[in-house]
């Protein structure tokens, strides 16, 4: 958890540079990269991070760091956003990479909005979080640290296919997610990301796997529902899976409320096992 220091310098420099982030268009794919690999640098490197973050140290010293660590192998804007960061206050040297990786994910979603892919890259990820639920050791091999970055890429590769027709953003940011886990849960990345994207569209995604695929109708009810529960406008990411047998589950946010037949046949047979009555 950030300290208050931390989290007031991210969102005060987020909110003072987003406009110019937004307005780069296409070129913020190339910053957004260019921060995921100065938030992998930093991870990696503590003595770096106690250099950029030490309240003491001039802030041209730290932007003489910067300049000998990327110089001009990066875009300004790139430079710009750390030159900010490192001119602020942090409560931990480590939380400076999380303001980074927000910057790189911000940067993400603005080339997706340029390109007009903001919602299907936000489907996407809800799909491949599904993907991912019943496969636990699976997402526990890609973010364990102790396989090598290369072999973590190659099992996601061999998980989504070669033939995916995913939009790339998606695919940097499960590369990401892969690559530099920054000690989290595959899925908790996934989340966090979905929960990015959605506040930045400004609705909730709803996803609800059916054996079958959902008739407008249904897709409606649920809209109507779900809007009022959370209380704000949900996107339903509808997803098809033949292992469903009847009802349907749903996910949203850390909520997952499972009503297919399978699991209530499970939940019963954990009841017989633990000698409860049904």
């Amino acid at each position: 958890m950030r300290g208050e220091a931390s989290r007031i310098a991210d969102r005060v420099s987020r909110d003072s540079l987003a406009p110019k982030l937004r307005e780069a268009r296409d070129l913020a794919w190339r910053i957004g990269n260019e921060l995921f690999t100065i938030t992998n640098v930093l991870d990696h490197n503590i003595r770096l991070e106690r250099a950029l973050t030490d309240p003491s140290r001039p802030v041209a010293d730290k932007v003489a760091v910067l300049n000998r660590l990327i110089g001009d192998q990066a875009h300004e804007m790139t430079m710009e956003i750390l030159t900010d960061l490192v001119g602020r206050r942090w409560s931990r040297v480590s939380d400076i990479a999380n303001a980074v990786e927000d910057f790189a994910v911000d940067g993400m979603m603005y080339y997706a909005d340029a390109t007009d892919a903001t919602l299907q890259v936000s489907i996407e990820l809800a799909d491949l979080r599904s993907a991912l639920l019943n496969l636990p050791v699976v997402r526990s091999d890609l973010s364990d640290e102790r396989v090598p970055a290369e072999a973590r890429i190659k099992l996601l590769f061999a998980l989504i296919g070669e033939d995916a027709n995913l939009n790339k953003v998606t695919m940097r940011l499960a590369e990401h997610a892969t690559c530099n886990p920054r000690n989290r849960r595959y899925l908790s990345t996934l989340h966090w990301l979905i929960n990015k994207f959605s506040r930045h569209m400004g609705e909730s995604m709803v996803t609800v796997t059916t054996a079958a695929p959902l008739n407008q109708g249904q897709i409606d009810r649920l809209i109507a529902i779900y809007t009022k529960k959370v209380g704000r406008p949900v996107h339903i990411n509808s997803t098809v899976d033949p292992t469903v047998i009847g009802g349907m589950r749903i996910e949203i946010g850390d909520e997952v409320t499972d009503n297919t037949v399978v699991a209530q046949l499970e939940q019963l047979q954990r009841k017989v096992k633990a000698g409860t009555r049904p």
